[in-house]
């Protein structure tokens, strides 16, 4: 007998990404910069409630998240029943496609970007569209004029991996350029609470655009990278949809207690936004001396950085020094002559820039 998986299954290639596990012989010990979390990893209150509810792996969590979601409209100012919660933010990227995309939708999306919009969107058998700059806002009116009808487009904000924020303004054209096409846009602030100073979110926009929807994480911001926890924001027609297909019992107890207590903790994105400001501009003026690399203008907690180095044998000579950075010939739209790197602890960023200048 052959087994015959459909042809969207057949051909899926995952995406690549960052982390320990992201190479091929993972090495606990390295110290990451290819990962994009909260420096200062997740709030020490977190921890503490977490061993005091240890005996609720024993029991099924809320298959809704009640409470979590409850927690998270106080933190948005959103109503509960337009938030879905997810394992992950990755996993409301799958959900959504699954719900809202086909083989007759057509998809826009601008690279270089995250790799999962473009992955689950084959799944789909989608007709996607690729729209390349390094800066949306420079070719702004050349993408709206692109958007196409009964579609669906996809925009990260600040955009991974460039770190190049949006501003509110240009985005709001976007969604409504998209609205009269009827095409719903799909904006990704995970890293928007990183931000440092700014507050270009289109959270509070919800309720002018019913195909705006909005997704976020408490992986970057908050440092629960391994609990699995995300969420997203919309209308009644894009959330309904959404919590009814979302397998049972996504997320675990373990889970919606960690964000819950995190987003109570929230004053610590202060704490942290202050030392990625700090440390960001310690890495970019030290790496301004070297000819060898070139620093983009990040708005958030990491860095792409051009080297005349290739990506696959710099990161190759850094893990020998216990040193992980992002190899971005992965991405679509760029080449192995891009890294990028995130913002740690001064400690830890001179390690990297020290290792650095030895290559």
């Amino acid at each position: 007998m052959k087994i015959h998986p459909n042809k969207s299954a057949q051909s899926h290639i995952p995406a690549s990404h960052g982390g320990k596990y992201g190479t091929k012989n993972p090495d606990v010990n390295v110290i990451d910069f290819s990962s994009n979390v909260n420096p200062l990893g997740c709030h020490p209150g977190v921890r503490r409630y977490l061993k005091k509810h240890l005996d609720s792996i024993s029991e099924y969590p809320d298959p809704n998240s009640t409470d979590l979601r409850a927690n998270l409209a106080w933190f948005t100012d959103i109503p509960k029943k337009q938030i879905v919660v997810g394992n992950g933010a990755t996993e409301i990227i799958y959900n959504f496609c699954k719900t809202f995309l086909n083989k007759k939708t057509r998809v826009l999306i601008p690279i270089p970007t995250f790799s999962e919009y473009e992955v689950s969107a084959k799944l789909c058998d989608c007709k996607i569209s690729f729209f390349k700059t390094m800066d949306l806002s420079k070719n702004l009116q050349k993408f709206i004029m692109k958007i196409p009808r009964n579609g669906c487009v996809f925009i990260c904000n600040p955009n991974n991996p460039t770190g190049i924020l949006i501003p509110k303004n240009e985005i709001l054209k976007i969604i409504a350029a998209a609205k009269k096409r009827s095409t719903i846009v799909f904006v990704d602030e995970t890293f928007i609470e990183l931000v440092p100073g700014n507050d270009e979110s289109v959270i509070k926009h919800i309720k002018n655009f019913e195909n705006l929807f909005i997704l976020r994480s408490l992986t970057k911001s908050f440092g629960l990278a391994g609990i699995r926890i995300g969420y997203g924001v919309g209308g009644s027609q894009i959330i309904e949809p959404l919590q009814k297909i979302k397998i049972p019992w996504n997320v675990s107890n373990l889970a919606q207690r960690a964000a819950s207590a995190a987003i109570c903790y929230h004053p610590f994105l202060d704490k942290t936004c202050k030392l990625i400001k700090k440390e960001k501009n310690f890495i970019s003026s030290n790496l301004a001396k070297s000819k060898k690399f070139a620093c983009y203008t990040s708005a958030t907690n990491f860095l792409l950085v051009k080297t005349k180095i290739k990506s696959k044998l710099l990161q190759k000579k850094l893990l020998k020094q216990k040193i992980l950075i992002r190899d971005c010939s992965t991405f679509r739209g760029l080449n192995q002559n891009y890294i990028r790197i995130a913002v740690k602890t001064r400690k830890e960023n001179i390690k990297l820039l020290k290792a650095l200048e030895v290559i």
